[in-house]
Formats: structure tokens, C-alpha cells, sequence
């Protein structure tokens, strides 16, 4: 751990076009929640193209967040022919380099949104996309319309799983998550255990089956998180772990 007395957070970056140049970007809200909830210091990882030097960022870390983000993952990197875009296959890159040399080396990796996706992917599952394959009875995103404040308003109820590494977080008690995906879990990596799922069966929160500190979750607990006791909870797991090296 940092020798200032917090975990250093490294937290993935994606790739934007800022007035009229390439830019690495990662929203605010992401980086505000690890200050203010998980008592860390974020450090932003660009999507480099040199992915080799994945390792030498995640030796300098304590743990990593892969963030939410308006960009799926290339539909080749789970096996798929086709897939709606946005696609930012620079973030793709790092963030699998990332995930590999975190594995490696013993340090946790937090996902939020798209963060799980890349887990699960990079790990050897597969995504579906749940505009045309949605198996489930729930709507999972707001109208292509909706304001952002009403894009997040969009949720439903989910369970988590007795037992699970988020039980142990948040509890067992079902909770109220915002749902703003357009891409889910279809088959879930062998080393992966769902810890919430939907009333629909979409899994919503990850953890490593052998106990190795991965935890992740398919909605955005960095979004107004005061007052949401399970998204206080996670971000203090986020903390708690990263500072720790486990669970």
C-alpha cells in the first residue's frame, strides 16, 4: 500500500475526441467516489497503445477500476460476429493487459458496468446484447431519449446471492439498482460466481470463485451514491480490499 496511508487506485481510461483531438478521458464521478467513499487516491490509466506496460502500472498499484462507458467491447473478443458500437478497442487492450497483470501479481480489480463485461470477457465468457437478445422480462435501459438524470433514474429490484462475496458486503436484503446496459452477461466466466442477480436472471454483480479479490457489478454505484446504503457498501469493500489485498 501507498506510504501515504491509502491504496493508489489505478482507473482505465477511454478514448474521446477533445476539441477536435484524441483525449483519455474518465468521467468524475468515478474518480470523486474512490476519494470520497473508499478513502483512496484514484490515478488515471490511459488506453495506451504500449499494453506491455500493463504490468509495470499495476506494480506501482494497489488495485485497479475498470469503469462504465458509453463503448462496448469489440464482439470478436467473445467469440461474436457482430455487435452494436460504440467500440474503443484501445480501451479493450489495456484494460484486458490490465486485468491480466493484476491476476498476476495478486492485486484486486473492481468493475463497474462495461468494467464487469471486460472481466467476464477477459476471463472467458461471453455478452449478449439485449436489444436483440433479450431473454428477460425487464427493460434494462431508458429510452434512447431520456435525459441523463432520467437514463439513471431507470432501475429495478435485484437479490443478492446468500452466501456471496457482496452479500458479505452489502447483506442479503434485496436492493434497488439503477440499470443503464445495453449489453449483459450471456455466459459467465468459469472462474466468475454471480453474487445479484435480477429478477430476470441478468447477472448484476461478479466475484472470483476461489475467493481472489475481484468484485464487480453490472450497475453504477458511483452515481449519487449518498443515501444508497449497498452502493456506500461497496465503495468501502473497494477501499477496505485494495488497502488489504483481499477480501
Amino acid at each position: 500500500m501507498s506510504n501515504y496511508g491509502k491504496p493508489l487506485i489505478g482507473v482505465i481510461s477511454c478514448n474521446r475526441e477533445v476539441e477536435g483531438e484524441a483525449a483519455y478521458i474518465v468521467k468524475t464521478r468515478y474518480v470523486d467516489a474512490i476519494t470520497r467513499y473508499a478513502n483512496a487516491l484514484p490515478v488515471i490509466c490511459p488506453s495506451i497503445d504500449e499494453v506491455d506496460n500493463a504490468r509495470a502500472l499495476v506494480e506501482r498499484l494497489d488495485a485497479i477500476l475498470l469503469t462504465g462507458s458509453n463503448s462496448n467491447i469489440e464482439p470478436s473478443r467473445y467469440g461474436a460476429n457482430a455487435g452494436a458500437g460504440p467500440f474503443d478497442p484501445k480501451r479493450d487492450a489495456m484494460s484486458f493487459a490490465l486485468i491480466a497483470a493484476a491476476r498476476e501479481l495478486g492485486k484486486p480489480v473492481f468493475g463497474v458496468c462495461r468494467g464487469l463485461q471486460e472481466i467476464n470477457v477477459a476471463l472467458g465468457g461471453t455478452l449478449r446484447d439485449e436489444r436483440t437478445a433479450n431473454t428477460g422480462t425487464l427493460v434494462h435501459h431508458a429510452p434512447p431519449d431520456a435525459s441523463l438524470d432520467d437514463m439513471f433514474d431507470h432501475g429495478h429490484l435485484a437479490r443478492p446471492q446468500t452466501g456471496s462475496q457482496f452479500a458479505a458486503v452489502a447483506g442479503e436484503e434485496p436492493i434497488t439498482i439503477n440499470s443503464v446496459h445495453y449489453q449483459c452477461i450471456d455466459v459467465l466466466a468459469p472462474e466468475l460466481e454471480a453474487n445479484v442477480l435480477s429478477e430476470d436472471g441478468v447477472v448484476e454483480a461478479v466475484s472470483n470463485r476461489d475467493g481472489s479479490p475481484i468484485l464487480a457489478v453490472q450497475w453504477h454505484p458511483e452515481w449519487c451514491t449518498a443515501g444508497r446504503t449497498h452502493d456506500l457498501a461497496f465503495w468501502a469493500a473497494v477501499g477496505e480490499i485494495a488497502r488489504n489485498g483481499s477480501f
